[in-house]
């Protein structure tokens, strides 16, 4: 997505208005699954109606070619009978009218005006009608930068360029500071597209956001056409999108269906009262100017006193240094296994951070296949109503039931039911065995983890025992002393410092020696293998596994691999050359109900995944409290080390971190000034410079906009007297 583009959007909006909470488009993004779509949208659309007593909200269906082409328009209108009226007079010009929901009857009384016997019900019809839309959608295609038709395009590879124009051609012609100007139904257009991992990579797209599922990516585009005409601002300021285009890399060329959804709605929900304050409006602007001038000024002083501190750094890291060779023979065993606990700490610490930022993407993920899944049965709807079915509303609980339902009425043999039962049982009667899997996994994870802590704090304690042992022979070796005597020696400075540092020299060397590692790891592996250390690693694993969390993952876990494995199962190709034989009526339905089984397998694969990086995080977590508790213990074994050395060393270790924390700080700061003035010029000027003008003109146009979007209410026709909106769906052919 270019930011300048999204930039001007949002800019765009600022100027319109102070505040706006809208929604251009989602899919059941509240996460609730409604009974059936006029269920849902008389919740949604409750404040729609303006208190009219009968309303019609109105939805058309766009089938179309992979160019845009129209093909077909099927209008679905919803009546609310808010009153309970008896009965109901509808205008419409709409053809081959069916009653979808009730048995509700009307007749004719003249101008395409039925009157509808209600009985106090809503009435929910559809239809066709061969009209002019109020947005021309055309899709193009190009392969390496040049043109293409989508049918030679199949099977091709290259760089591939898709682009969505939108013409609008709704428009009110408004007086305007005394002049006749046309002003568009300001439509929202958003299009979404599902590319395959396997066919296309590095997706790229204009004035729009990317989802990536692991196997394929979402691609939701948003254009406002004709805004930029109605609000009359120059693109040299800001740039309103009016056409959607994506690029990829395409391998052997094909391509899904693309949606495309068009509503006014967005722009009915801004308050225009609320426009009225343009001094205010314009002194903010001042403000805004100022404020950064004096934030860019504060950033830059910034930047020169940290520069300023990391100099004088270096005189302190000297001094610490210094003071340090003076201290280094204080070093001792229980420093150095402070230290190894310190290290394994900060890794858990690092680890845990590292789960805890992946899980929190658990949700984006989970909502991004969630949308695709809604889009999916969406369109399983459309197909179904096209052909005639009268079912409910297909989601993502339901759509296997009400599709079973029309499969049975379809197969008198009911081969897909029949298939789903014995798969069903036959996974069901291995639930004790997965659920034995699930544990043994989950098992072998945790005593993984538990002996990896186990074995680190050993280690540390061995090495400390064998370079002890090592440190009394080379001093004996040397100097002919015992350890004991030669720190005594030292203590009374007669021992120098070439004698010193030659002996430390020895003791690293033989440390890092094929011998002493070898009996270091000896050591560990016999320590390792005794009753005590295995009797520490079961207990800690058995408490781990007879906790609650530990148990409801191992249930939620059984629960997914149980639903995961029906629904591989159904995908499989035995149970599909089960299905091929069924009845030839029952074979596109049942060609549906495969396709989503097949995404259902992956979407419940995905919430396994998800919940195993959410345990994972958990585990991770435990160990880093258990580390926490390990260093802890160490601590009070390093508190007999002399205070004075631990301060020294503490301060040496930490003058490198002292100085690289103040070099990022540096660079941190430089890059804010760096960062404010590109924010300042890019967005703030942008924004200043848009205003800078003739705001009050503006501001005319913004309510001039509003007004006609509020009169657009229906594409089919309607009574003067109801009440109504619209929103139009484009679907273009797949292709290849």
């Amino acid at each position: 997505m270019k930011k300048t583009k999204i930039t001007a959007l949002c800019l765009c909006a600022l100027l319109a208005v102070s505040g706006i909470t809208a929604t251009a488009f989602a899919l059941n993004s509240d996460g609730d699954e409604p009974e059936d779509q006029e269920k849902h949208e008389t919740e949604t659309t409750a404040e729609d109606d303006n208190g009219a007593d009968i309303s019609k909200d109105e939805t058309v269906y766009v089938l179309a070619g992979a160019d845009g082409s129209v093909q077909k328009i099927i209008v679905s209108d919803w009546i609310k009978n808010s009153l309970g009226n008896a009965a109901v007079s509808d205008k419409s010009e709409l053809t081959d009218v069916e009653n979808v929901r009730g048995d509700e009857t009307y007749t004719m009384n003249g101008d395409n005006v039925r009157v509808w016997d209600a009985e106090g019900n809503d009435i929910y019809y559809q239809g066709n009608i061969e009209k002019e839309l109020p947005v021309d959608l055309s899709v193009t295609y190009k392969l390496d930068g040049k043109p293409i038709s989508a049918d030679d395009l199949v099977g091709k590879s290259g760089r591939v360029t898709i682009r969505f124009d939108y013409q609008n051609k709704q428009y009110e012609t408004v007086e305007i500071d005394g002049k006749q100007e046309k002003i568009y139904v300001p439509f929202a257009m958003l299009t979404g597209a599902l590319l395959p991992d396997d066919v296309f990579t590095n997706v790229e797209v204009t004035n729009g956001k990317l989802i990536n599922d692991g196997s394929r990516t979402a691609v939701i585009g948003i254009a406002f056409p004709g805004l930029q005409e109605d609000l009359a601002i120059s693109k040299d300021k800001l740039e309103i999108p009016d056409y959607v285009e994506i690029t990829a890399d395409a391998s052997n060329f094909q391509l899904d269906m693309t949606v495309t959804l068009a509503a006014n709605r967005l722009f009915n929900e801004f308050d225009v009262d609320n426009l009225d304050s343009v001094s205010e409006f314009s002194t903010s602007m001042d403000e805004l100017t100022s404020a950064m001038d004096q934030l860019l000024d504060g950033s830059s002083q910034l930047y020169e006193g940290i520069a300023t501190l990391l100099e004088k750094s270096n005189v302190l890291v000297e001094g610490i240094d210094q003071l340090a060779v003076g201290a280094e023979s204080l070093k001792n065993g229980a420093n150095s296994l402070d230290s190894g606990a310190a290290e394994l700490q900060n890794g858990a610490a690092e680890l845990s951070e590292g789960l805890n930022t992946l899980a929190s993407n658990n949700d984006a993920l989970n909502g991004g296949a969630g949308q695709v899944f809604d889009t999916l049965l969406s369109t399983a709807n459309t197909q179904l109503a096209a052909a005639g079915l009268d079912v409910p509303t297909l989601t993502v609980e339901n759509y296997a039931q009400v599709l079973n339902g029309v499969i049975a009425s379809l197969d008198e043999n009911a081969v897909y039911e029949q298939a789903l039962n014995q798969v069903t049982a036959a996974v069901e009667a291995q639930r004790d065995v997965i659920t034995q899997q699930v544990t043994a996994a989950v098992q072998e994870e945790v005593t993984a983890q538990v002996t990896a802590a186990v074995k680190e704090e050993v280690t540390l304690q061995v090495t400390e025992v064998v370079r002890n042992t090592v440190a009394e022979q080379v001093i004996q070796s040397v100097l002919h002393k015992d350890k004991a005597s030669y720190d005594a020696a030292v203590a009374a400075g007669q021992i120098d410092k070439e004698t010193q540092e030659k002996i430390e020299a020895a003791i690293e060397q033989q440390m890092k020696s094929e011998q002493i590692l070898q009996q270091i790891q000896a050591g560990v592996d016999t320590q390792m293998a005794t009753g005590p250390i295995q009797d520490t690693i079961a207990a800690n694993v058995s408490e781990q596994m007879q906790s609650d969390a530990v148990g409801q993952t191992i249930a939620q876990q059984t629960e997914l691999q149980i639903q995961k494995i029906i629904s591989e199962q159904m995908a499989s190709d035995e149970v599909q050359a089960q299905l091929a034989a069924a009845a030839e009526g029952a074979k596109s339905v049942i060609a549906l109900k495969s396709s989503l089984d097949s995404y259902n397998a992956f979407y419940l694969g995905l919430q396994s995944y998800t919940e195993g990086v959410f345990d994972a995080a958990a585990g991770a977590g435990a160990l880093k409290d258990g580390t926490d508790d390990l260093k802890a213990g160490t601590s009070e074994l390093s508190a007999g080390a002399s205070e004075l050395y631990d301060g020294i060393l503490t301060l040496k270790n930490g003058t490198p971190a002292l100085v690289d924390g103040i070099t990022r700080l540096r660079d941190g700061a430089m890059q804010l000034s760096d960062g404010l003035k590109e924010f300042n010029e890019e967005g703030i000027q942008k924004l200043v410079d848009a205003v800078d003008g003739d705001l009050d003109g503006l501001m005319t146009r913004f309510r001039a906009t509003r007004d006609v979007s509020l009169h657009y209410k229906n594409f089919a026709g309607a009574s003067e007297d109801m009440d109504g909106q619209v929103k139009f769906i484009y679907r273009t052919d797949s292709i290849g």
